[in-house]
């Protein structure tokens, strides 16, 4: 049995490597089955409930046709439709839902409002975003690294470019779980996490990964396997539009810069994609088979996670 079953998914920092290990290789034998058309209702008769305080594209779609695939039902679940948005405390709604449901995925602002719920749910609960972490999306990207680049993702070299944010921070936690060194170039004043930092590094030494911060684009870029970025205004951040477009106008990911990059070097994006902003229109289209694999792929290394912390 897994060591994942019943498990919560809050932070990949919170999982082993070989738990990350299982995950990726689980989530690539659902797609190379969905592919082929093979039925794998590993959850037959689960329902998952989904919390969206975020809206979403890719997670709402994603998380609910897994489910379907899975041979379950997925529950989409907004504020306007559970008493927590009316003053419920949390305690009482996962506690509620955790006797209706059999695992709970959340979209929400405030990581600490996740983990306060993880506490008093007694089913798997599954950060889909917070504004700290998004453990799925690396999930998903390290998915797709490992079939553009390889299985063995030891060594290689990830380049993050842009706002410190959640991505940053759970791109760090995932490159120092699979042994891969993580550069970030952010300006500063929007830095990764302090305390994330400190738990990637103490990761990074148990794998031998290597992690630099840094303000200076090219540096991180430097013969890098992958170059990464996200949107510079993140939601809930409208109000800071021209401060954060000024401040972070010299972090885009553009031909200039993939020149500083390894000679094999893909460029992968989160998604929605602000073109002329983070990344040039033609760096994104050329690099586009390798965006939207990794769009897809959230929906298998989802599947992955629902299968091992739910299933049977």
């Amino acid at each position: 049995m897994s060591t994942l079953k019943g498990k919560d998914l809050l932070s990949l920092h919170e999982l082993t490597v070989d738990e990350m290990e299982e995950i990726l290789e689980l989530a690539a034998e659902l797609k190379a089955m969905q592919k082929a058309g093979v039925q794998h209702h590993l959850l037959e008769g689960k329902t998952l409930g989904m919390i969206f305080e975020k809206s979403s594209t890719r997670t709402r779609v994603s998380f609910e046709t897994g489910m379907y695939q899975l041979g379950g039902q997925a529950l989409f679940l907004s504020n306007r439709d559970l008493q927590i948005g009316r003053g419920e405390p949390i305690e009482d709604t996962a506690r509620v839902l955790s006797r209706y449901l059999d695992g709970i995925m959340i979209r929400t602002f405030g990581h600490d409002k996740l983990v306060e719920f993880a506490k008093w749910a007694d089913v798997p609960v599954i950060n889909a975003l917070t504004d700290l972490l998004h453990p799925c999306q690396v999930l998903a990207d390290m998915l797709t690294i490992r079939e553009h680049l390889g299985k063995n993702l030891k060594g290689l070299k990830l380049a993050y470019i842009g706002d410190g944010n959640n991505m940053t921070n759970s791109l760090m936690y995932g490159c120092a779980k699979m042994g891969m060194n993580f550069a970030a170039a952010t300006p500063k004043g929007y830095e990764p996490d302090a305390e994330v930092v400190k738990n990637a590094k103490a990761d990074a030494k148990a794998t031998g990964a290597k992690i630099v911060l840094t303000n200076d684009v090219k540096e991180a870029a430097k013969d890098a396997d992958v170059l990464y970025t996200d949107v510079w205004v993140s939601m809930g951040e409208e109000e800071e539009r021209e401060k954060r477009l000024k401040d972070l106008a010299g972090y885009q990911i553009n031909k200039e810069l993939l020149k500083k990059a390894g000679k094999r070097a893909v460029v992968m994006h989160c998604l929605p994609a602000h073109r002329g902003e983070e990344i040039t229109a033609d760096v994104f289209e050329d690099n586009a088979d390798v965006i939207f694999d990794e769009a897809e792929n959230r929906l298998h290394a989802q599947k992955a996670v629902l299968a091992l912390t739910m299933g049977d």
